[in-house]
């Protein structure tokens, strides 16, 4: 018997990158996984496909999260598919990288809506429909420990995802529920490697103790153990997977 099986698990922001990864890691340990995407379907059927290659269960469903009426639907059609909820991966998310001087509305509020909004209100979905001893685990990022210039809106995004992921702790307790925040540094995926040059990655590198990227493994690696019966006197807590990057 797989560690999780019988479990449902929705990770937002799946169809690629990180996201997938630890969808397709949570597959194999048994969960029946929700793919969420919101503007790759073909990517995402990819992933459902792959996943049910090997033995499986997955969907995949489109939501921007975004917008709440996406969120509650989002919800709802997990719990038509498969009656109950018992994992929720907050790992969509959206880095606009600018000067200050060259922030727009737009871009402040794009990041807001998609990282803290879609979050906070994800989180509030859980809350009326994931089951006793449910896991919620958020997506943050290292970067808050740094001071990089043009990181500020992202930063200050995933600084309120953090305090969220302390406040709410008490809430879910009275269901058993554990909610932590984990916190990669860079991560080898396509995203990161787009529009930064071989001589910027390979300074990424040199920030860390191990002179390497994180791989996406490295961070499904560590939510496996957030979401499984081991992690159950764990909440509340921002884990940094970034190989001391700090």
């Amino acid at each position: 018997m797989k560690q999780l099986d019988g479990k449902i698990a929705i990770v937002t922001g799946s169809s690629r990158g990180i996201g997938r990864v630890i969808a397709e890691q949570l597959a194999e340990l048994g969960a029946h996984v929700v793919i969420n995407y919101a503007s790759s379907p073909d990517k995402a059927q990819q992933v459902v496909e792959g996943i049910i290659e090997k033995g499986g269960k997955a969907i995949a469903l489109h939501a921007d999260l975004g917008k709440i009426s996406d969120i509650e639907a989002l919800f709802t059609n997990t719990i038509a598919e498969f009656g109950r909820l018992d994992i929720l991966v907050n790992n969509a998310g959206l880095m606009i990288t600018k000067p200050l001087a060259d922030v727009t509305e737009a871009d402040f509020d794009k990041q807001f809506a998609l990282n803290v909004k879609g979050t906070f209100f994800a989180c509030q979905q859980a809350m009326k429909h994931m089951e006793n001893y449910g896991r919620i685990v958020n997506l943050s990022t290292s970067v808050i420990g740094q001071m990089f210039p043009a990181y500020s809106v992202y930063a200050g995004t995933k600084g309120a995802v953090e305090q969220f992921t302390r406040q709410l702790a008490k809430e879910f307790g009275n269901k058993h529920i554990t909610i932590n925040a984990v916190a990669p540094g860079p991560v080898n995926t396509e995203l990161f490697q787009e529009g930064k040059t071989a001589q910027q990655i390979e300074g990424m590198k040199k920030l860390n103790a191990f002179g390497r990227l994180g791989e996406p493994e490295d961070i499904a690696d560590v939510i496996e153990f957030l979401v499984s019966a081991k992690s159950q006197w764990v909440t509340g807590q921002t884990i940094r997977v970034n190989g001391g990057f700090i």
